[in-house]
């Protein structure tokens, strides 16, 4: 497990609310609870804007939207971090622009600055942070593996279909008992 981080992405109030039930985020749970009691660094990544929207493009249908309507300014409340996965004090949170977790955050400074070269991915939505993020990262030459039962998607069959068809391709895909099995 050395040289690897796991990802948190997107699991910040505003999508859990619309996304997850507590039930549904417990192998997450535990993913960072593992990762932290074996010294994994755990980063988080959550998906704001800021004040204004400057880094909205009028041709991102997406996010386009969501100035029209207001919100997901950085220092809103639905844009932090959900509390049942809330970052230690020493753990990196980044901040990214677009779907991708390395869209306008730094991410890729961090993980260099740290020597990571194994990402291990959950978050919300399977279709949009996790697709997007895995596939940018095996682009970068990531060993990558994505926590299926860590991961949540508003299509239960998109997330099927990703997991068990696409994922495979670029990365290993385990359950969250599966990947702490191999801590032991």
């Amino acid at each position: 497990m050395e040289n690897t981080a796991l990802m948190v992405m997107d699991v910040q109030n505003g999508i859990v609310e619309r996304f997850a039930t507590p039930d549904a985020l417990q192998p997450l749970q535990m993913a960072v609870h593992s990762a932290r009691a074996h010294k994994i660094p755990v980063i988080y990544v959550r998906v704001a804007f800021r004040l204004g929207y400057p880094d909205v493009s009028p041709h991102n249908q997406s996010f386009s939207a969501i100035k029209e309507r207001g919100g997901m300014i950085e220092t809103d409340p639905a844009t932090q971090v959900w509390e049942g996965v809330k970052p230690l004090p020493h753990e990196v949170v980044v901040v990214k622009r677009r779907v991708s977790a390395f869209a306008g955050s730094g991410l890729d400074v961090v993980l260099r600055s740290q020597a990571i070269d194994h990402l291990v991915l959950s978050g919300i939505a399977t279709s949009g942070v996790v697709l997007s993020t895995l596939r940018e990262a095996a682009d970068q030459d990531y060993h990558l593996t994505v926590l299926s039962d860590a991961c949540l998607d508003n299509d239960p069959e998109v997330h099927r279909v990703l997991t068990e068809k696409v994922f495979p391709r670029q990365a290993e895909v385990l359950t969250v008992g599966e990947w702490t099995a191999r801590f032991n």
